[in-house]
């Protein structure tokens, strides 16, 4: 069976100064753990890499374990493959935003909400964002960036399905990365 390329997104590592994890030690931790081709990005905790075994809720567990066992602490970890990413992309319900990646961002959901997850956090969005759920992915429009999205704030406590955002530029960066990796 060949590898299969996956990029596991971290949630709240790096952060503030906080529950930090070089990057460096990041990807040593992904070989360490059997898988090949690693690669980070950014100091928010992304990496691809490819994995001869496992779906992507397995792999998940098997690292958000590993990893809470070597830093001490729990990080979400959402594990999705290059097809996902690909679909992501192409399914972006707003490519005029794209052209500034402070203005677009992606959630990636841990399970596709509910009608009435969803109905609950469109009553919230009342500023000038504009956001779509499309499966386990939440676009979000902010015309006047994130840090100043009151409505960005909401999301996790409205919605209640766990997730992690990355902007437009780093959705791209992985998705170029990933369609790279074992191809070396």
């Amino acid at each position: 069976m060949t590898a299969k390329t996956f990029v596991a997104l971290f949630s709240g590592i790096n952060v503030g100064g906080n529950r930090i994890v070089k990057m460096a030690e990041l990807r040593t931790f992904f070989e360490d753990l059997g898988f090949c081709d690693v690669a980070t990005y950014v100091q928010s905790g992304n990496a691809v890499f490819r994995a001869g075994k496992g779906d992507a809720a397995t792999l998940a567990r098997q690292i958000g374990a590993a990893f809470e066992k070597k830093w001490g602490f729990h990080s979400r970890i959402m594990v999705r493959d290059l097809s996902w990413f690909e679909r992501l992309v192409n399914e972006n319900p707003y490519p005029e935003a794209a052209a500034d990646h402070t203005k677009l961002h992606a959630y990636a959901l841990e399970r596709e909400p509910t009608a009435e997850e969803v109905a609950r956090l469109t009553e919230k969005c009342t500023g000038p964002e504009r956001f779509e759920v499309k499966g386990d992915v939440l676009y979000l429009s902010a015309p006047d960036g994130l840090g100043k999205s009151v409505f960005a704030n909401l999301i996790p406590r409205v919605l209640k399905v766990p997730c992690t955002a990355r902007n437009w530029r780093s959705v791209l960066a992985l998705l170029e990365m990933a369609g790279k990796a074992g191809k070396n």
